[in-house]
């Protein structure tokens, strides 16, 4: 499955910070176009809200940031349509009682564009998943393949940028490297990928490595879109920063 061209991303002392706190603070990161970054930080260190900016869904407080030099949060509407969420704890769970066919339904619905026939298998292929049966339930899977059916469904938007949540969590460690090198395969095809972990040693050799720090994070230690402690956090233009782009998420319509 060959996609456009990877977004680059620049950010530079990227922060964000809420009326309860910084959510995280000090962030620099140059991702080229198709290449994979892995993003480390300590669980409630903001790593779900520093991709939902990269994504446009968030606004920074400081700092700067482009997509493929489009500044944000001025141009979060144009960024919002080239990038694409894998699984985003809080934010597009798997729905464990649907089968994976209903999942791949619901997310091309979603799509800007009519998809093109054949885009559900090579988008399952790409992510590792193929010959899976579509009709198994999500709850039947291993969080190995949730992590890949996540991937899988951001392909469907056919972007050039990914951003994958916590990519370690619920995987032992020849599972994370194994699909750290899914990560790197996906990124060869051209999109770029931003992927954000609590341990990064399996992404070593696979990736480049941006290790967040500076942030205190407040009492809940997350920070979801539809969730945020105050308004400043929020993207322009009124977007949608709502729970689930497969099932009632319609920001990127």
């Amino acid at each position: 499955m060959r996609t456009a061209t990877g977004a680059r991303v620049q950010a530079q002392g990227l922060g964000l910070r809420t009326g309860q706190g910084t959510v995280y603070a000090g962030v620099d990161l140059d991702a080229a176009p198709g290449s994979l970054t892995a993003v480390r930080a300590d669980s409630g260190g903001g790593r779900t809200a520093l991709l939902l900016t990269l994504a446009g869904r968030m606004r920074p407080t400081s700092g700067t940031l482009a997509v493929d030099g489009h500044e944000l949060p001025r141009n979060a509407r144009r960024v919002r349509g080239t990038a694409a969420l894998a699984l985003c704890e809080g934010v597009n769970d798997l729905d464990e009682r649907l089968r994976v066919a209903e999942h791949l339904r619901e997310r091309l619905l979603m799509r800007f564009r009519p998809a093109p026939r054949s885009i559900t298998g090579p988008a399952l292929a790409a992510a590792g998943l193929d010959g899976l049966d579509t009709q198994r339930l999500v709850g039947d899977l291993g969080m190995p393949e949730k992590r890949r059916l996540g991937v899988a469904l951001a392909l469907l938007d056919e972007p050039r940028l990914v951003l994958v949540d916590n990519a370690d969590t619920g995987l032992s460690p020849e599972q994370r490297r194994a699909f750290f090198k899914r990560l790197r395969t996906v990124a060869d095809t051209g999109p770029t990928i931003v992927a954000a972990c609590a341990d990064a040693e399996a992404a070593r050799g696979l990736a480049d490595v941006v290790e967040m720090g500076g942030a205190a994070p407040p009492p809940e230690g997350r920070h979801h879109a539809g969730r945020l402690p105050t308004a400043d956090a929020r993207t322009d233009g009124g977007a949608d920063t709502g729970s689930s782009p497969n099932r009632s998420e319609k920001e990127n319509a």
